[in-house]
C-alpha cells in the first residue's frame, strides 16, 4: 500500500487509516499491524461520506442520509425556501443540491420497503417545505 502511494507521490496516514470487520469471528482483534504501524479495527467504515457496515442491509446509511438532507434543508428553509424565488428555480435548486446529498452512494444500496417509505417520506417532506403554503393549494386543486 505505501509501494503505491508512493509512485504517487503520497503518503499513508497510519492514523487515519482503518480496517473493517466484517463476519461473525467473536475473537476480532482491536488492531492488526500492517507494514510495522497498528491500524484500528471497526465495526463499522464511512468511505467517501458512504456508511459501510456489516449488516446486508443499507438503512443505517440511508437514514443517515436521510438526517443529513433534512439538515441541508433546514438550513436553506429561510434563504431561499421561503424567500420569493420562483418554484421553478427552486425545483431546480432541489434537484441539484438537496437530492445529489441524498443520493450520493444510492447505487450501493440495498434497499428494503421500509426503507423506500422512508425515502418517500423524506421526499414529500423537502418538497412541502420547498412549495410552503403554495404546495398545500397545489394539492388540493391536483384532486
Amino acid at each position: 500500500m505505501a509501494t503505491e502511494a508512493a509512485s504517487l507521490g503520497l503518503d499513508v496516514n497510519w492514523q487515519k487509516t482503518k480496517v473493517q470487520a466484517v463476519g461473525s469471528r467473536e475473537d476480532k482483534p482491536s488492531t492488526v499491524t500492517a507494514q510495522g504501524q497498528e491500524v484500528a479495527v471497526v465495526e463499522n467504515l464511512s468511505i467517501l461520506a458512504l456508511l459501510s457496515a456489516q449488516q446486508l442491509t443499507s438503512s443505517p446509511d440511508i437514514s443517515r442520509r436521510n438526517a443529513i438532507t433534512g439538515a441541508a434543508m433546514q438550513n436553506l428553509d429561510s434563504q431561499i425556501w421561503k424567500s420569493r424565488i420562483s418554484i421553478s428555480t427552486k425545483l431546480k435548486l432541489y434537484n441539484a443540491c438537496i437530492l445529489s446529498i441524498f443520493l450520493n452512494g444510492s447505487e450501493c444500496w440495498a434497499v428494503t420497503k421500509r426503507d423506500l417509505y422512508k425515502t418517500d417520506a423524506l421526499d414529500q417532506w423537502c418538497l412541502h417545505k420547498l412549495l410552503g403554503s403554495n404546495g398545500t393549494i397545489m394539492c388540493r386543486m391536483m384532486t
